[in-house]
């Protein structure tokens, strides 16, 4: 199969790639599940752009720069925020329905989010990911110059040392050519060549125990980037969302930062006895509920090992029923089916795993170490979030480098694909036991979240590396003697993707924004980036 833009991803960052280019260029879209499955659909709080007039630029970045802990690239930092409006625009044009306010200066209702100065955060009720994921999808499932590939996965990229079995030389790099891709439903494996690839697979939250990301959230982009020979960069940095719904029959469900923005309260439960209903952040932080994700986390995990509690409460049934309602219905609805009444009780919640700052190096226009190869959202790292994602910029991220990255696609000359060779699976049996992934599988999820979990310490890291060479080992031998599934690649990437963290962590020897270690609890006087680099053939 060939096209001119083949894209392995169908979020936010995805989806605007593929409308940019589909007047101009022959598109592929590959996504592991349905358009939909993916964490942009899941995002609740909205979208930050400068769009009040009381507002400005300068205090978007100021923002962002102090959430990032001082490693925030600037120039990212300025480029996305000044493009920020533009990107709301776009969104309005293609029929995002944003809640209205007709009291503000641009007809939407504006929320604030912890680390912002102002309310700047543009949004659809609380379920604004799946507002916008709705309507980029009609688009795209409607444009003749796009194809879609729901239920493929992504295996690994073609590059053009692999094609000729030559190490490149002096200047020469390799380019990427395509990729290999599984028919998830018939096992089959295809080529798909393409001019130009573009990585939108988000983060990596599968890799740890509990997350708030879907379950296709397992690092598939990075891994495959790092595989074929691009640098990563502060993958040390995961952030912790606070807040999950806490339920011990409920799959992960995010309570979103608004709620706090709103004036909701942390409180100990009645298990902490006789502290039961203390608000506990003024104790961690002068902004109190408002602090930084990071620092939210770190004390509600504080909390809860202190006092050997399961969960903490959020509390906001100070605010009148209709209200909450009408601001909040998805987590309202969602906590109800549980029998939780935020209208009149507390919810429950704990820390998980959430977003992934780090990711694959690119330039602002998402183009990566490899000729050929882009890598755009939550898989790449365009020093936006430094050490530390600011709330609501990711979705930002995601529109305004998606834009850039299709501009940059469309002034490249149109050169064509090489042939490539059919996938091999000429020495490959079917496995024999298929227990043995779910069992490295689990062991993986659960001593990430043991060892590389919001507090760290080298001892624990070097533990968890150790695991991750057996690990990768046992894993590499199944990968060439047995035939691929879903679960396999899925766990090879995630493998890699662990592997990356600790080195990042080990690297950093400082406690810096979401990386808090125990030996090295000081802030260093220069922040600078972890850069992984491969070893090349």
């Amino acid at each position: 199969m060939k096209f001119d833009v083949a894209i392995v991803g169908s979020g936010l960052a995805g989806l605007s790639v593929a409308l940019h280019l589909a007047e101009t260029r022959k598109v592929a879209i590959i996504s592991k599940r349905e358009l939909l499955d993916g964490a942009s659909n899941w995002a609740q709080g909205g979208i930050a752009a400068v769009l009040d007039s009381g507002d400005s630029h300068d205090q978007h970045i100021a923002d962002t720069l102090v959430a990032g802990g001082g490693l925030c690239d600037a120039d990212a930092t300025r480029f996305i925020v000044e493009n920020g409006r533009a990107a709301i625009e776009w969104l309005i044009e293609q029929g995002v329905p944003f809640t209205r306010d007709d009291k503000a200066e641009l007809g939407f209702h504006l929320t604030r989010e912890g680390g912002h100065s102002q309310r700047r955060i543009i949004h659809a009720a609380d379920a604004t990911g799946h507002a916008v994921q709705v309507t980029l999808e009609q688009k795209v499932r409607a444009h003749p110059n796009i194809s879609l590939f729901e239920h493929h996965c992504a295996i690994d990229l073609i590059t053009s040392d692999k094609l000729d079995g030559k190490v490149p030389h002096g200047n020469k790099q390799p380019k990427c050519h395509g990729l290999y891709v599984q028919d998830v439903r018939s096992g089959e494996v295809h080529t798909v060549a393409a001019e130009h690839t573009v990585m939108a697979t988000g983060g990596a939250g599968k890799v740890y125990l509990y997350t708030t990301n879907p379950d296709t959230a397992s690092g598939d982009g990075i891994a495959m980037a790092w595989r074929a020979g691009c640098r990563v960069s502060n993958m040390e940095f995961i952030q912790f969302h606070p807040t999950c719904l806490y339920h011990p029959y409920a799959k992960s469900f995010l309570i979103t930062e608004a709620i706090r923005g709103e004036g909701g309260l942390l409180k100990l439960p009645p298990e902490a006895g006789p502290a039961a209903g203390m608000r506990f952040m003024l104790v961690h932080d002068e902004r109190a509920e408002l602090a930084p994700r990071d620092v939210v986390a770190r004390a509600i995990d504080f909390e809860i090992k202190k006092r050997g509690l399961d969960y903490v409460h959020l509390d906001i049934s100070h605010k009148p029923a209709e209200w909450l309602i009408e601001h909040f219905p998805t987590i309202y609805a969602r906590c109800l089916e549980l029998g939780i009444d935020i209208t009149k009780e507390p919810i429950p919640i704990v820390p998980a795993a959430h977003y992934t700052c780090g990711g694959v190096v690119t330039d602002l226009h998402g183009r990566t170490d490899l000729p050929g190869l882009y890598a755009v959202g939550e898989t790449a790292c365009t020093g936006l979030h430094g050490a530390n994602r600011l709330a609501s910029n990711s979705l930002l991220e995601c529109v305004v480098i998606g834009r850039a990255c299709a501009q940059d696609i469309e002034s490249k000359e149109r050169v064509g694909a090489p042939y490539l060779p059919d996938w091999d699976e000429s020495r490959v049996t079917d496995a024999d036991e298929e227990v043995v992934i779910a069992h490295n599988w689990d062991e993986l999820r659960r001593f990430m979240w043991n060892y590389v979990g919001i507090v760290r310490t080298t001892k624990r890291l070097e533990r968890a590396q150790h695991r991750i060479a057996l690990l990768k080992e046992e894993i590499d031998e199944y990968y060439r003697n047995f035939r691929i599934t879903s679960d396999l690649l899925e766990l090879r990437n995630l493998v890699d993707v662990a592997g990356l963290i600790v080195n990042s962590a080990l690297q950093r020897r400082e406690s810096r924004g979401l990386h808090f270690s125990r030996d090295y609890p000081e802030t260093l006087p220069k922040a600078l980036p972890s850069i992984l680099t491969p070893n090349r053939r």
